[in-house]
């Protein structure tokens, strides 16, 4: 039997919409397996982004692959601008020790080049201490890889970190109020671009100075200016306090709908 196409709706039209069917399916399926699928951002990583970056024919679904630094940026599917900054080889997250060897991949410094796709998807630059990155602990992720959320912090705690900035210094300090109802405490670092800096090796003495593992830490960095008007950052950390009910997630501390951005 001979399918039946009006004239007043081309073929071309009707190939379209089966295309954008199928594009839709793929997305929905996409999101789905994410949710559900602890190892989907090292499938993502190591099936699609970095094969599609060597010229295989399979879809490029990051922005980004720099092979030398080892790592791929990823839009996230949730938020207008936020990016995760993956590694291209098997990493676990803020718990592997492999993250401590010297001259292992500093991934911060490499996240905070790449808070530049943010700054495009928003159409805008923003301040630099309206820009984060944050890392969840083993017990605040859903994912199995390693991966840093690259995003704007919310408006509140953007005016708590304007507020109290210029009492806070380079060692560990509590932070003086909750940031969405937990206790973090806080420390500037006087690198502009983290050249010499990596916040996991600066975290992990302390860790095990007080007795904790990494496993149950949660670190944010959020950009500054130091007194002496140099570029800066803050970093700040949690721990899982299970009694709380405080899982250690940091992200919660960004904004996925980038609003600081909104009010410009």
């Amino acid at each position: 039997m001979q399918a039946f196409v009006s004239t007043a709706y081309p073929m071309r039209n009707v190939r379209l919409l089966v295309r954008l069917a199928s594009l839709t399916v793929a997305v929905l399926f996409f999101s789905i397996a994410y949710a559900g699928n602890p190892d989907a951002l090292w499938q993502i990583v190591h099936n699609s982004c970095e094969p599609a970056a060597r010229g295989a024919d399979v879809p490029q679904k990051c922005v980004d692959v720099d092979s030398p630094g080892g790592f791929a940026v990823l839009k996230d599917i949730n938020g207008v601008a936020q990016y995760l900054l993956i590694p291209t080889v098997r990493v676990g997250g803020i718990e592997s020790a492999d993250l401590l060897i010297p001259g292992s991949p500093n991934y911060w410094r490499a996240a905070w080049e790449a808070r530049r796709f943010v700054e495009a998807k928003l159409g805008q630059d923003l301040p630099r201490d309206e820009l984060s990155l944050a890392i969840n602990s083993t017990s605040g992720r859903t994912q199995n890889q390693l991966h840093i959320h690259i995003d704007c912090l919310a408006p509140d705690v953007v005016r708590a970190l304007r507020e109290q900035g210029p009492k806070i210094g380079t060692e560990w300090t509590a932070f003086p109020t909750l940031l969405r109802g937990h206790a973090y405490r806080i420390r500037r670092i006087d690198d502009a671009d983290l050249a010499s800096i990596d916040p996991f090796k600066l975290l992990a003495p302390d860790v095990a100075r007080e007795g904790q593992i990494m496993a149950d830490q949660t670190l944010l960095l959020a950009g500054t200016t130091a007194p002496d008007g140099k570029p800066a950052f803050f970093l700040l950390n949690d721990h899982v306090r299970r009694d709380t009910g405080d899982f250690a997630s940091s992200e919660e501390l960004q904004d996925h709908t980038c609003a600081v951005a909104r009010s410009k």
